[in-house]
C-alpha cells in the first residue's frame, strides 16, 4: 500500500493539528485531567489514522480486456437506468453509478483505454451523492473516453463531504486502461454513461473496486 500524492498536504497538516493540540492537551490539561488528556490523544489518532488511510492505494491485481468497461472507483453500484444525457451525448445513454463512501479509496481510473475527447469542469451544489440530481447540479468534472466508434464518459461528482475534484485529462491525450483519471476528497460518486444496449456486469448495492471489477462489456 502507498499514499496518493494528493494526500501528501492533507496528512502533514492534520499530523501538525494532532502534535500541536496534544502539546496543548498534556501541557495544560493533563496535571488536573490526565484520564481526559488520554482521550484527546487517542480521538485525534484515530482522526489522523482515517485521514492517512482516505489516501491509501491498495496494492491489487489490475483486469484488463479491449472489450470490456472496469469499474472507475470503489463503492456500491447506487443506480443502473437510462437517462437523457444533455452535457455532451444529447441523447439516450445506460447510467451506471458507483457511490464512494468516507472510507473507500478515492483515486478514480479510466474504465477503457482510448482518446480522451472532452473534458470539462462545472461548479456546482454539494447535494449528498446519492441524491438523483446530483449527476447534473453538483460541482463536477466529465470526461469523455473514445474507443473506435465507442464513447464513454465518465463524471466524478462532487458529494456533501467532497470539495475538491481533482481531474488529469484533457482533450487530445491518449490513455490507458486503469491508469489514475482523478481523485476526489472524501466522499462522492462516479457516473459512467454507456451506449444503450450495453451489456451491464454489475447490480445494484453491489460493492465493486476501481480498476478490478469488470463493470461492463462493450
Amino acid at each position: 500500500m502507498t499514499i496518493h500524492r494528493e494526500g501528501y498536504k492533507s496528512i502533514a497538516i492534520a499530523a501538525i493539528i494532532f502534535a500541536v493540540l496534544n502539546f496543548l492537551s498534556f501541557s495544560f490539561i493533563s496535571a488536573s485531567y490526565p484520564v481526559l488528556s488520554w482521550i484527546i490523544l487517542f480521538v485525534l489518532l484515530g482522526l489522523l489514522l482515517f485521514i492517512i488511510s482516505f489516501f491509501r492505494i491498495p496494492s491489487r491485481t489490475m483486469t484488463y480486456g479491449d472489450h470490456q468497461v472496469i469499474c472507475p472507483a470503489d463503492g456500491k453500484v447506487v443506480v443502473i437506468e437510462e437517462v437523457v444525457d444533455e452535457e455532451y451525448f444529447k441523447e439516450k445513454r445506460l447510467q451506471v453509478s458507483i457511490f464512494m463512501s468516507p472510507a473507500n479509496v478515492h483515486v478514480n481510473r479510466n474504465p477503457i483505454a482510448g482518446d480522451v475527447v472532452y473534458s470539462k469542469y462545472h461548479k456546482g451544489k454539494y447535494l449528498v451523492a446519492w441524491h438523483p440530481k446530483s449527476s447534473t447540479e453538483n460541482e463536477r468534472h466529465s470526461v469523455v473516453l473514445k474507443k473506435g466508434n465507442t464513447e464513454i464518459l465518465v463524471k466524478q461528482i462532487a458529494g456533501a463531504l467532497a470539495k475538491r475534484i481533482v481531474n488529469y485529462l484533457q482533450p487530445g491525450m491518449a490513455v490507458k486502461q486503469n491508469e489514475e483519471l482523478g481523485f476526489i476528497k472524501f466522499g462522492s460518486r462516479v457516473d459512467v454513461l454507456l451506449p444503450v444496449g450495453t451489456r451491464v456486469n454489475v447490480e445494484l448495492n453491489q460493492h465493486v473496486k476501481g480498476g478490478v471489477t469488470v463493470l461492463a462489456t462493450i
